[in-house]
């Protein structure tokens, strides 16, 4: 809503009623939408930014799970909802830039139905292997039994052309050799029959990862990002075996398109000073992640850059959903 400044509807009878309008933003509780359940990590990380955020709108700000369809349920709430800021889209790579090729009757489009706020943070994924794999002891030794059997390794992942699955399907191809793709109904399931040795290996946020093998349930081979991380002390990054891969989860946060300027500026402010706040950077921290906000314009490219790389494994491996 605008209001106009009570001074200048009095104005005296020369008529200069020329005050600009006074934006009134936020006027009720903000929601931000997650696609996934309670208790992952989209939720964890946007019930620390809702958090983080509430003092600094001044309005309470809460979260909505809408899971479903790879997200897909909550992008397609996100996107049909008021473009007043009082909505808003907690985006991942899946829903953002992997999803408009993978599934055939999307219910949103990532680049025209959103307005791009700010993004979060990168996760970056850790590949281990489950506890009984004494022949796949180090990242040289996996590619080595590839090699020999071919599709011989299994790998999981919480669904068809999830991001789990399509880093490997890019790891494969970048080093020529081929592994059994084993798909779960998601995140949990599929940890647990790594653990369970019923699938060798998969790739996970570093923060799930790193639970798993501090209780040695699970080993990591290597980290799926530019170098090592504090989260897994000499654990070597993956191009330290010549595989130029870095690749993992990002979060970002976005309004529904047509959103006015001014909201989207005030909001990309906000964002800014709640991923400095202690409980988000903890959260963070927690997951092998930094705060990285941005502008809305870096946002926007970085989906357009997104959507070309991982649209092309789709394409390559036929990875549809329906």
């Amino acid at each position: 809503m605008i209001r106009f400044s009570r001074r200048a509807l009095l104005a005296s009878g020369a008529g200069l009623v020329l005050a600009a309008p006074a934006l009134a933003y936020p006027e009720r509780t903000v929601r931000i939408i997650s696609g996934f359940p309670p208790g992952g990590l989209n939720d964890i990380v946007a019930r620390a930014m809702a958090q983080a955020l509430t003092p600094i709108l001044g309005q309470p700000v809460v979260v909505e799970n809408r899971a479903g369809a790879g997200g897909g349920i909550g992008a397609a709430a996100a996107a049909r909802s008021a473009p007043d800021g009082h909505t808003l889209w907690m985006g991942i790579v899946d829903t953002q830039a992997i999803n408009p090729f993978a599934y055939r009757d999307l219910q949103y489009d990532p680049a025209k139905d959103f307005a791009p706020i700010s993004l979060v943070a990168r996760f970056p994924f850790a590949l281990v292997v489950g506890p009984s794999q004494p022949g796949i002891a180090s990242f040289p030794a996996l590619i080595a039994k590839a090699r020999q059997q071919a599709e011989g390794i299994t790998y999981a992942s919480w669904g068809v052309a999830s991001t789990p699955h399509l880093a490997m399907e890019r790891l494969c191809r970048a080093l020529d050799v081929k592994m059994l793709h084993i798909p779960f109904t998601g995140q949990a399931p599929a940890m647990q029959a790594v653990m369970g040795s019923q699938v060798d290996i998969m790739p996970l946020p570093a923060g799930g990862a790193e639970s798993m093998t501090r209780d040695g349930k699970t080993r990591a081979l290597a980290v799926l990002a530019p170098g090592e991380i504090p989260l897994f002390p000499g654990v070597p990054a993956i191009k330290t075996f010549g595989v130029p891969l870095e690749t993992g989860l990002w979060k970002a946060i976005y309004a529904p398109a047509r959103t006015p300027r001014p909201v989207v500026d005030q909001l990309n402010q906000a964002v800014r000073q709640a991923l400095a706040a202690p409980v988000v950077v903890d959260v963070l921290r927690q997951q092998g992640a930094v705060p990285e906000p941005s502008t809305p314009e870096a946002l926007a490219e970085l989906g357009r850059t997104e959507m070309l790389a991982w649209g092309e494994v789709v394409r390559a491996t036929n990875a549809m959903v329906n």
